[in-house]
């Protein structure tokens, strides 16, 4: 009996021991994750600034620009649905190890651009580099929320990639104005922060249990719950208009910076996508404990105003109202982002996460990109205030079809609790 008391004590300081470590760990692979999703946003958004410079070199279009921009996208998507589900059937380490290696060759490419052409190639592969690992590493932030502080992780998968948009561009804007050789500077530093991010993902603790499908899973597929499926298509119209604003002003932002303000500084154009993706960042976490559904709304709401004060900067109230403009339109973006993501992350289990993701970041992405590639060719026959106009209006028009269906929704409940 003596020995079982005396031993009691050690095992109980042994098994606190063990939960400690474990909760440190789990932290650490929270913050990898978190980091992961911040890195790919920000080389995302580092090309931003350097569009002009690469118009100026290569003699761009606009068309040229929207192109490369959308070579990014389109690629990230065409990766979320080949392998959008993968890590929920290899596990969360594989496939974002591999994937920011990937990047990282990406980096190296980007760097050694000298052509719209090789520029284009490398993006395509950072595409599919980040359409792979941010599904994983959403996912499992997912799988590493802590009891205690519910809704982190939803909270993380919406500011993370925003705020992270918002540091590469200024990063990169500043790399422009003080590095002597910004478009390798800015892609030097990303590729070595990828790499020890991959080393880094290799040695953390794996939170998805492997299970059979990995063969299957690369085949484009549509297989979300139905309450995932209900809200994205409840809820569809209004990401699409807050990201296509998103997709205008990190593609074709500097240039209409230029033609509002001709004689601002080239290191500035970009900033004007900073303004949005600063200001969507700080609205996620403002209105992280607002209801999800009302945020949503709010957002919608917030698309109007951002229009009409853009389009005011081109009729003579200059660079401070397309600034405007822009936070109006990260209000919205952050919001609406927001609110949708945790309505759609809220019921989901383990297996389901990646690839409710994936879809999610889909419908984003081809609102992101298409209308971008369509406000290219437009500004090469119309004009670049001719096409902004027809662009604003149109988001406009998107939110406040957004806001109808939302309305429609809220009665709905109401009518059948009637009966």
């Amino acid at each position: 009996m003596p020995d079982v008391m005396s031993d009691a004590p050690a095992h109980v300081a042994h098994q606190t021991t063990r939960t400690r470590a474990k909760r440190r760990t789990r932290k650490a692979s929270f913050a990898l994750n978190v980091s992961v999703l911040a890195a790919l946003l920000a080389a995302s958004s580092a090309p931003t600034p350097l569009y002009p410079l690469y118009q100026d070199q290569w003699g761009l279009s606009a068309l040229a620009v929207t192109v490369v921009f959308s070579a990014y996208a389109l690629a990230l998507l065409l990766a979320l649905l080949t392998t959008g589900a993968l890590s929920d059937h290899l596990g969360r380490r594989p496939v974002l190890a591999g994937a920011l290696l990937i990047a990282a060759a990406s980096m190296v490419l980007l760097a050694s651009a000298d052509d719209a052409s090789s520029l284009t190639i490398a993006r395509v592969l950072q595409g599919v580099a980040t359409g792979a690992a941010i599904s994983a590493a959403g996912a499992a932030l997912l799988d590493l929320e802590n009891p205690r502080r519910p809704g982190r992780s939803a909270l993380a998968n919406s500011v993370t990639p925003v705020a992270g948009m918002a540091a590469g561009v200024l990063v990169s804007t500043l790399l422009v104005r003080f590095a002597p050789a910004p478009t390798v500077t800015v892609y030097a530093l990303l590729a070595a922060l990828f790499l020890a991010q991959a080393i880094a993902a290799a040695f953390t603790t794996e939170t998805a249990r492997r299970h059979a499908g990995a063969l299957p899973s690369p085949r484009p597929r549509g297989d979300i719950p139905p309450p995932a499926r209900r809200t994205l298509l409840a809820a569809g119209v209004a990401v699409g208009a807050v990201w296509a604003l998103g997709g205008f002003y990190s593609s074709l932002g500097p240039a209409l910076v230029h033609l509002v303000a001709p004689d601002a500084p080239q290191a500035a154009r970009g900033m004007v996508f900073f303004t949005l993706s600063a200001t969507a960042a700080l609205t996620v976490w403002a209105l992280r404990r607002r209801t999800p559904r009302a945020t949503a709304i709010g957002g919608c709401i917030s698309v109007l105003p951002a229009a009409a004060l853009t389009l005011s900067g081109l009729h003579g109230t200059g660079l401070p109202a397309v600034h405007g403009g822009a936070a109006l339109a990260g209000i919205a973006f952050g919001a609406v982002s927001q609110g949708v993501l945790r309505m759609l992350l809220a019921p989901l289990d383990e297996r389901d996460r990646a690839a409710t993701l994936a879809a999610y970041h889909i419908l984003s992405y081809l609102s992101m990109s298409l209308p971008a590639v369509a406000a290219g060719a437009a500004v090469q026959h119309y004009g670049l205030e001719a096409t902004s106009h027809a662009y604003a209006i149109t988001a406009a028009l998107l939110a406040l079809v957004a806001l109808t269906a939302s309305r429609r929704g809220a009665a709905r409940p109401e009518a059948d609790r009637s009966h």
